[in-house]
Formats: structure tokens, sequence, C-alpha cells
């Protein structure tokens, strides 16, 4: 029996790889023991309980990036955090610490070297963020997304992934998704999805382009997010949600896609073997640009900067692949070709391999 602390949360991009990898754990190995560190205000403080994990809470330190107050305290409490872990570790007799990135993470890391705890990590993302930086420099079992994620030590063993899409047949379900989102079974889907609070440019392009998009023959599935400012044009065929409960079956519905370039959103749509423009993100460390492009040099996409996605881009570019069959397939083909299913499993290969 192993006992296993999974570090990491904040945001679904730490959370969900890490529940994949608990999952795949919990299912090859239901002797060991699996618990989560994170912290009372990340998304994980939800979704660990509800997915039967402990959640063993730390403080949030953000990490200081100009000189004030926050900064002369943060080295005594993120030291404090440190040793607190350490002691943790050392009296529950874990085994095993596996971080994901996030605010839980880099204590971790320290904590699990103090006290001679075998550390792993994963990274999802092709540009690295600053925790994993750190702890890839205190293992050599390094998991990483994407080839080319510049760690020391990395192993490409693909993304963890929720396992109703690891496990999505995509064509055995698309009469259900098609019949649950109200769209018509002879036409083909674009899936349209700017994340969980929407992208104020993908909604607005699309929103303009509808209608010669539908008179393409296709119908739309648009999840505007939460913060929204377009309205629904109630156009048959096009079907407008501002959440999607039920991802796997907008996943199985689509047969092309436009998108951010999260590197959860860029791995389901390689896994899946689906085609898609991607939107990256235009604010932040640009890491969604690096996410999409080893799919888009493979052919499984077409990668367009935020502010050049406007409707006479649709007219030019997108337009002419939706009519193009022959294209989609190839590039259907070589998504498929670049997509990981079994990320979890590969990781926990890597875990057991390390030990």
């Amino acid at each position: 029996m192993t006992s296993w602390l999974l570090a990491g949360g904040g945001t679904a991009g730490h959370v969900n790889p890490l529940l994949a990898v608990a999952d795949a754990i919990r299912r090859r190995r239901p002797e060991d023991s699996v618990a989560v560190l994170g912290t009372a205000e990340g998304l994980e403080a939800r979704l660990v309980p509800a997915r039967g994990y402990e959640l063993i809470t730390i403080p949030r330190l953000p990490f200081p990036r100009r000189p004030n107050r926050a900064a002369l305290s943060f080295g005594p409490a993120f030291a404090r955090t440190v040793s607190g872990i350490a002691e943790t570790l050392r009296e529950r007799g874990i085994d095993g610490v596996v971080g994901f990135g996030g605010y839980a993470a880099a204590p971790a890391y320290l904590a699990a070297r103090r006290a001679r705890v075998d550390l792993a990590l994963h990274e999802a993302n092709a540009k690295p963020g600053m925790a994993n930086r750190l702890g890839a420099r205190l293992t050599e079992a390094v998991g990483v997304a994407f080839a080319g994620t510049p760690l020391p030590h990395a192993t490409v063993v693909g993304m963890p992934l929720r396992r109703e899409i690891e496990t999505l047949d995509r064509q055995a379900s698309r009469p259900q998704a098609l019949e649950l989102f109200g769209l018509d079974p002879d036409r083909p889907v674009l899936l349209v999805t700017g994340g969980s609070l929407g992208a104020r440019r993908i909604n607005g392009t699309v929103h303009a382009a509808a209608p010669a998009i539908l008179e393409a023959g296709w119908s739309i599935l648009h999840i505007v997010g939460g913060r929204s400012e377009v309205e629904d044009p109630k156009l048959p065929g096009y079907r407008m949600l501002e959440y999607c409960d039920r991802m796997d079956l907008a996943l199985a519905a689509a047969d092309f896609a436009v998108s951010r370039a999260g590197a959860a959103t860029v791995s389901e749509l390689a896994a899946l073997g689906i085609p898609a423009v991607y939107v990256p993100y235009p604010v932040g460390n640009g890491e969604q640009r690096f996410n999409a492009r080893g799919l888009v040099d493979a052919g499984g996409g077409i990668l367009v900067d935020d502010a050049e996605f406007q409707p006479a881009f649709v007219q030019s570019t997108v337009l002419p692949l939706l009519r193009d069959p022959e294209r989609r397939q190839a590039m259907a083909a070589a998504a498929a070709r670049t997509g990981v299913r079994d990320g979890a499993d590969r990781m926990v290969d890597l875990l057991l391999a390390t030990r």
C-alpha cells in the first residue's frame, strides 16, 4: 500500500488533471490512499471533497511580485507552511507527493524534499508555471502534457483527462448529444467555446458571422460563458448556452471547433480528433499560443491572434474549411495523431516507475 498526497489547485487547469490522476490511482490501486493538499479558496475546496477525497488545506500564499508589506511577511509565512506540510508528511506516513502547480504546489515540493519523500509533478501548459519550474529541479519524475515543455527531466505523458472524455465514444454518443442540444442530425456542428467566463472576441465574431455559417449548412453550438455580451439571435440551427454541464456531449456533437487554447481544451480536442481554430487568450504570459503550437504544426488546427479573429477571417478562412470535408478529415486525423487519451494512466506509470 502506498500513501499519496496530491498537491495543487486554484483553477480548473490545476484541479482537473489532479483529480484525473487521483481517480486513476484509485482505479488501478484501490489499496492505496490518496489525499489532496490545496487551499480553502481555490476550486479544489469544492471539487475535491465532492469527488470523495480528503482535502488538507494550507494558506493561500501568492508569490509577491513587488516589494511591499506583503512581501516582507511572505518569507516567514512560506517557511511556516513548508514546515507544517513536512510535519504532515511524516505524521501520515506519506510515500509520494505529486504536484500539479498552483499555490499549494511549491511549498509541497520543498516539504517533500525536507521530509525525504518521493516527489513527482505534472505540468499541463507548454510554458510552465513558477511552482513547477522550481519542482522540476528537485525530482526526475516530471510529466508534461506537451512535447517541448522546457523543464528538466520532462517526460511527455499527455494531459490527464476527465474519465468521461477519456472514454468518450463520439460516434455512439452523437445521437444523444444532438437530441440534448436540439440540433439537426443532418447538419454538421460547429462548437464554439471560450471557457467558463467566455471570450468576448470569439463570441462577438461568431455571433456576427452566424448567418453565413448557418447558410453554409452547419449548426452552431455556442457556449458563451458567464460574462457574455451577445444575445441569442434565435436563428434556426443556432444553439446558445451560457454554461454547459455536459461538455462530453458537446464534444460528441462537434465536427469542428472554435476555441481558446487552454491546455485542457487543446488536449481534449486533440484526443478526440476534433479539428479547430484556436484563438489564444491575449493576456498573460502567452502560454495558450504555446499549448496549441504542436497541434497546429502537425496540421490539426489553425492558430489566429485574438485581434485578427474578425468576421472577415471567418469569411476568408473558416467558411472555406467548413465547405471542405476532405480538408477537415485530414485535420481531424492530424489532431488525433497528436492527441493522448490515456494521460492519467501514463502519469501513474511514471509515478510507479520512479518510486
